[in-house]
């Protein structure tokens, strides 16, 4: 991508250069040894080099080709932002087999569902990892910074585009979550749209950071795996929970001057009054800020926010760039070059409508398919396009997002399964049934609120409440545990014994104005 030319003129010249060899490992070492690759706040500051990040992968390489990993292996990735988390990923890569990326805040039964559908046999963690893992005695745990690590170099496998490189799961919104396979292809595709939700970056002095986790496809590939291959030095901290005064402190820390602020960051930002000088680039996907949200974050930042689009499937397919065009308040932004994107009627055909958000096969960070699910996979499918499940409609050349088909659940950043969180509350004694939804809310967009009707004999009481609650965070992510419980007599049912999830919505919404 190039800085000076116009919108149309660097959509209509673009096309995908996907070499017949391509490995990612290869293609985010791919700079002088020297130079800075990444600022690991972890423990102080430790700037690491791409010769650094080589030899910590190589390492790690040698460690897993010992214990004979080979093509097509899963192996997952449970850390959180530190340099060893980087070079794991990139070791998987280099032998050609796949990497699972994991979140610390999953609980057992989230880390175990993931880990179990993918067949891993390794997991390349932490010490407190370690104990995470415990329970899965099939897995091996491997913690780096333990163990005997080979200095031989390792060359990376002759991978080509479409070979299986990295497994990453999707929140759930029907059954267990589902893992998205994507190639090596996966991290050119994000590229245009990484560079142009930050203004084409790669300027000089610049340096990427998020608050998000790498194990989020946000994360690592709109942040970590980008900025790596574009020479753009990351930072590495870790934030167990957000706040004002340490997001500036690793922004000074880090030298900090490109930024992927979840919404729920920004709104936290907002609430607080801060203002952070010194930036060059912000960008933010989840949902549209709106008008008020962008005229703050030009007074405290100084910049327009950049808005962007894309799924775990199908990732950074439409931004906004205010160096290319204005941004119009209540849409995402514009298809990204190289990525085709439609609205389509209920007959799958084009429409200026509001309709089905699509994107047309051959973008190159379309997955290759959902792990071991053939039908769900031809499901996600009509004819040349690939359905995101989202609603949407055309404002000006804009893409503007309605709301979801399904009942995903979007809180703090993070997009929540509520069949995930129905199945772990009915494993509770005291369950008899339960509906999860979304619940407005005007920090973290929504959040996760519960109906239950419990079984004879126990008492609907706060302290319930409470004991679900602890339930929940014990088994899952931390971040899905219903804020809210409310107990009824009953739930609204389908003629099939299914719970109406859009009339628990509809109550959810009249709580939050009674009147």
């Amino acid at each position: 991508m190039r800085a000076g030319e116009t919108y149309d003129a660097l959509r209509s010249g673009f096309t995908w250069d996907l070499p017949v060899r391509l490995n990612m490992a290869r293609q985010v070492l791919d700079h002088p040894v020297d130079r800075a690759a990444i600022i690991d706040l972890t423990r102080g500051r430790e700037d690491v080099s791409y010769g650094d990040l080589a030899r910590l992968s190589d390492g790690i390489a040698n460690a897993l080709l010992t214990r004979g990993v080979g093509r097509g292996d899963r192996i997952g990735v449970l850390r959180s932002q530190d340099k060893w988390c980087a070079a794991a990923h990139i070791a998987i890569w280099k032998i050609g087999a796949i990497s699972i990326p994991l979140f610390k805040l999953f609980m057992q039964d989230a880390l175990t569902s993931r880990v179990i559908d993918a067949g891993a046999r390794f997991v390349i963690t932490d010490d407190e990892g370690v104990d995470m893992l415990a329970p899965l005695h099939d897995v091996t745990p491997l913690v780096p910074e333990k163990m005997t690590l080979g200095s031989d170099p390792v060359e990376p496998v002759n991978t080509v585009a479409d070979d299986p490189a990295v497994l990453i799961y999707t929140s759930g919104t029907t059954g267990s979550p589902k893992g998205a396979l994507h190639g090596h292809r996966v991290l050119t595709g994000h590229l245009p749209g990484v560079e142009i939700s930050h203004d084409f970056l790669g300027q000089e002095g610049d340096c990427l950071w998020t608050p998000a986790d790498w194990a989020w496809i946000g994360g690592l590939f709109d942040v970590l795996m980008p900025g790596l291959a574009l020479g753009v030095p990351v930072v590495a901290a870790r934030m167990t929970k957000f706040s004002v005064a340490e997001c500036a402190s690793i922004i000074s820390q880090g030298s900090v001057r490109n930024i992927f602020f979840p919404p729920t960051a920004l709104r936290m930002l907002k609430a607080e009054n801060a203002s952070i000088e010194g930036l060059r680039s912000i960008a933010s996907g989840g949902e549209s800020l709106g008008a008020e949200m962008l005229d703050w974050g030009r007074k405290a930042f100084g910049l327009t926010i950049n808005e962007f689009y894309g799924q775990t499937e199908c990732n950074m397919v439409a931004s906004s760039c205010s160096a290319l065009f204005d941004a119009l308040p209540g849409c995402i932004g514009k298809p990204v070059p190289g990525h085709d994107i439609a609205v389509l009627d209920c007959d799958g055909a084009p429409t200026d409508r509001e309709g089905d958000v699509a994107i047309r096969r051959g973008s190159a960070s379309m997955m290759l398919g959902y792990w071991n699910r053939p039908e769900e996979t031809a499901q996600k499918y009509r004819g040349d396009w690939m359905l995101t499940g989202d609603r949407g409609v055309w404002r000006n050349g804009y893409l503007r997002f309605v709301g979801r088909e399904d009942d995903v659940i979007t809180s703090g950043g993070y997009r929540i399964g509520p069949a995930e969180i129905e199945d772990c509350l009915l494993r509770h004694e005291a369950v008899s049934t339960v509906g999860v939804v979304g619940k407005p809310d005007p920090v973290r967009t929504e959040i996760v609120k519960a109906y239950v009707v419990l079984k004879q004999g126990y008492t609907r009481d706060a302290a319930m409440a409470e004991l679900l609650q602890n339930f929940v965070k014990e088994r899952l992510a931390r971040y899905s545990y219903p804020r809210e419980i409310c107990f009824l007599d009953a739930l609204p049912m389908t003629v099939t014994g299914k719970v109406i999830r859009k009339d628990l919505k509809a109550r959810a919404i009249a709580e939050c104005d009674p009147e």
